[in-house]
């Protein structure tokens, strides 16, 4: 393993839009969070699951910012304490993207079940990926470096994956809090400016593994081109 300057190179684009989204998030969420809306974020994910008729589908407080979640397995959807009691625009707009995701697993939506199903690969391609290519590419095993390509290509197809299901939890969150009288339409634009901020953050986190796993292609074929020349 070894420290690579261009390694940032291939990759500066992404940290740019990333560093770009955070600030448009923490911005956007600030704004939003000082406008009041008729129900906290619970209140108004409950009313939208139920209306969906998920009354299935529990609501959980948890602690952290900005650590909400919908869990697919235990079938609970969990906000962060300042969303959970929160009567903001912010509030109910990060509660209904959340509660988007549990009706998207209710109606299995397919971007959402080739997801779960790429997470466990994903997950073990982010851990194991790069070790296994560098220890391939170091002791010129070539088999042992793209098995470590191929881990890694499952972290990039995973975020791919992920961006439509992202943007249609969003599209879905928008809808349902005009549908439902939670918000109303000269609202929803502060709604709005916090989800597509966030939505610029996983585009960035796509862009990213993307570029990583070109960079490691890079850096693959760069040794095959050396070792042909001997």
């Amino acid at each position: 393993m070894y420290f690579d300057p261009w390694y940032f190179v291939y990759i500066a684009p992404a940290l740019i839009l990333a560093f770009i989204a955070q600030g448009m998030v923490h911005s956007a969420y600030a704004r939003a969070s000082q406008i009041r809306a008729k129900l906290s974020g619970m209140a108004a994910a409950r009313r939208i699951l139920d209306s969906a008729g998920l009354e299935n589908v529990d609501i959980e407080q948890i602690p952290g910012k900005l650590t909400d979640h919908y869990d697919p397995r235990a079938k609970v959807l969990r906000l962060s304490e300042d969303n959970y009691h929160g009567s903001s625009m912010a509030a109910v707009g990060i509660a209904a993207h959340e509660a988007g995701h549990a009706i998207q697993d209710a109606v299995r939506y397919a971007p959402l079940v080739i997801r779960n199903i790429a997470v466990p690969m994903a997950n073990f391609g982010s851990s194991l990926g790069m070790l296994v290519f560098f220890v391939g590419l170091g002791f010129g095993l070539q088999s042992v470096a793209v098995v470590g390509l191929v881990l890694f290509a499952f972290v990039a197809f995973f975020q791919i994956v992920n961006l439509p299901v992202e943007f249609d939890a969003s599209a879905r969150a928008k809808r349902l809090l005009v549908q439902e009288g939670i918000i109303d339409e000269r609202e929803l634009p502060e709604v709005k400016k916090v989800l597509n901020a966030a939505a610029l953050t996983y585009v960035a986190a796509t862009l990213q593994s993307v570029l990583t796993l070109l960079y490691y292609v890079s850096l693959f074929m760069g040794s095959q081109r050396r070792e042909s020349r001997y």
